[in-house]
């Protein structure tokens, strides 16, 4: 696989997408619910998933808020082919609009070639080459990272502060030891004079 991810600009549901990553290892199409919202589409007609899903950003999962089909399209208005493909919808957000994995690329009858950043797929007026842009897959594989990096470190910090927790002994328990002495333990006056002033030693030591 080459160095940077493969990615795209089809139009989805009549809106072209600048930033839609090719993954084909995975079974599901991915767009994010705010995708959606920027293209004003009517939420209210997802169908409702409760399954959750993995592998979008490193360590984190999520369970989607539901499920549409939307037409997509690569090419021109001479040569184009478009497909009506199922998309999990994603809660919360990443570098990309949108994913296509092995169900939509099988759909499309598509081959990604990610060393050479390039999606080829047949059409009615011959073979569609779909070439990536190298900044824009360098900017969201930059924009990734630091993302996985923030929930990584945010992550950390909860656990070491919930374990901290934990293991802090509560006021009561300290203050509960210092009230009761030893029983192995016997007080002595340390100063005829002053009668009141006390001090703890060995019960079996002599107080003189």
């Amino acid at each position: 696989m080459g160095a940077y991810p493969l990615v795209v600009n089809p139009v989805i549901h009549q809106i072209c997408l600048a930033r839609v990553l090719i993954d084909g290892g995975s079974a599901l199409n991915i767009i994010f619910a705010k995708t959606l919202e920027d293209m004003g589409f009517d939420m209210t007609k997802l169908v409702p998933l409760d399954h959750a899903f993995y592998g979008i950003i490193p360590g984190a999962g999520s369970t989607p808020v539901g499920k549409v089909t939307l037409p997509v399209t690569f090419g021109t208005r001479d040569n184009y082919r478009t497909e009506s493909i199922i998309f999990e919808v994603a809660p919360f957000e990443t570098s990309y609009h949108a994913i296509l994995r092995r169900p939509a690329l099988a759909k499309l009858m598509a081959i990604p070639n990610h060393t050479y950043l390039l999606l080829k797929m047949p059409a009615p007026n011959g073979v569609l080459s779909i070439r990536g842009d190298i900044q824009t897959s360098h900017s969201c594989e930059t924009e990734n990272i630091n993302t996985a990096e923030a929930m990584e470190r945010s992550n950390n910090q909860a656990l070491v502060a919930q374990a901290a927790k934990a293991q802090k002994p509560s006021n009561d328990s300290v203050v509960g030891s210092q009230l009761h002495p030893d029983s192995q333990t016997k007080a002595i006056v340390l100063s005829d004079n002053h009668p009141d002033k006390t001090a703890l030693i060995g019960a079996e030591l002599d107080s003189a």
